[in-house]
């Protein structure tokens, strides 16, 4: 099937229909993400990102289905009750910006999508809800460095999958400065111009060194790392309960972007690779066979045991860097205190 931004617009609008003949409590079903762009595809496949409101609370927060091996729906649930304050939403760095950002409406009942987003738009880029969207997550990745290195978070995977959340919390608390947070699969092709437009594009490369240093992979290594990772999905996937993110039908979402992005953008597949391969491996029984090959790559990109330690510091310096660019940004537009609610 050629899949082109009219197709999955159509994709979108069946799903929505028919997910309204089987529930009558669905208030509201929007579109948001990349098929909304110009160009949705990446390395040949995309998700079509849904978000279902309903009037009483969903029996799942997620669900993945599969339309093809290229496409698959990414389906958000909430209830009406989440939404009952929107100006809430005002600060709230993914949920306020994805309903301001003027989303496909797909249904909606008793005008209620028309009256969270007009409540929500209201002031959205004044300057002290910016900011506390972008301090929410500079916050987040604050604390996540203050667990990995006063608390004990686990094994070396789930060590390294925090430190890597700590990355992508800091780099969107910056992101939020200028925009939307950015979203995974083209978060480090993004990231460069956003510190671009802030001003500083010496925070895009030390968040890049913090990723993955000074490694340089061949493309022979590259090919047995992605086996690797095949296989450590295949193993995690097989377990009775995994991560959502991690669904059978999202491999090739994975996959066929990061080898796209390999030849130019080796960061952005590198990316893509470690946050997958080791969000399996943290959800695999300790020990097991497919830890091996990723402690390997680990070390290749000084996340190994014995670098965490002089990594986690430079995570600090970095996370001091970000909390005093947010204080800047706050000086500059007169910004005292949190908005008021």
């Amino acid at each position: 099937m050629r899949i082109t931004r009219d197709t999955l617009l159509k994709l979108a609008q069946t799903t929505a229909a028919q997910r309204v003949k089987v529930s009558r409590r669905l208030v509201c079903i929007y579109l948001t993400g990349s098929v909304l762009e110009e160009e949705p595809l990446l390395g040949g496949t995309t998700d079509i990102d849904l978000v279902c409101i309903h009037d009483s609370q969903p029996l799942m927060e997620r669900e993945i289905v599969r339309l093809s091996d290229e496409v698959t729906l990414d389906i958000s649930h909430y209830s009406q009750a989440d939404f009952h304050q929107p100006r809430q939403l005002r600060v709230h760095p993914w949920l306020g910006y994805f309903i301001y950002s003027k989303p496909l409406l797909l249904h909606d009942t008793s005008h209620w999508f028309e009256f969270t987003q007009a409540s929500t738009g209201a002031q959205f880029f004044q300057a002290d809800f910016v900011l506390s969207r972008a301090r929410t997550l500079a916050e987040s990745a604050r604390q996540l460095w203050i667990d990995l290195s006063f608390n004990d978070p686990g094994s070396h995977p789930r060590r390294v999958y925090a430190y890597l959340k700590a990355l992508e919390q800091s780099g969107n608390a910056l992101a939020s400065l200028t925009g939307s947070p950015l979203t995974e699969r083209r978060f480090v092709l993004q990231f460069p111009q956003r510190m671009q437009t802030l001003q500083r594009a010496d925070l895009s490369k030390e968040w890049l060194d913090l990723l993955s240093g000074s490694v340089e992979v061949s493309d022979e290594a590259w090919t047995g790392w992605l086996g690797s990772w095949e296989a450590a999905l295949k193993a995690v996937t097989a377990q009775e309960e995994f991560p959502i993110r991690l669904h059978p039908a999202r491999k090739g979402y994975y996959e066929r972007a990061a080898s796209a992005l390999w030849a130019d953008h080796p960061s952005a597949a590198f990316w893509l690779l470690m946050r997958t391969w080791t969000l399996a491996v943290a959800h695999l029984p300790a020990g097991h066979e497919a830890e091996t090959s990723w402690m390997e790559a680990c070390r290749a990109s000084s996340l190994g045991e014995d670098t965490f330690s002089a990594r986690l510091e430079s995570l600090d310096h970095y996370l001091d860097a970000v909390e005093e660019t947010l204080d800047r940004f706050a000086e500059k537009n007169g910004v005292v205190t949190s908005p008021e609610m």
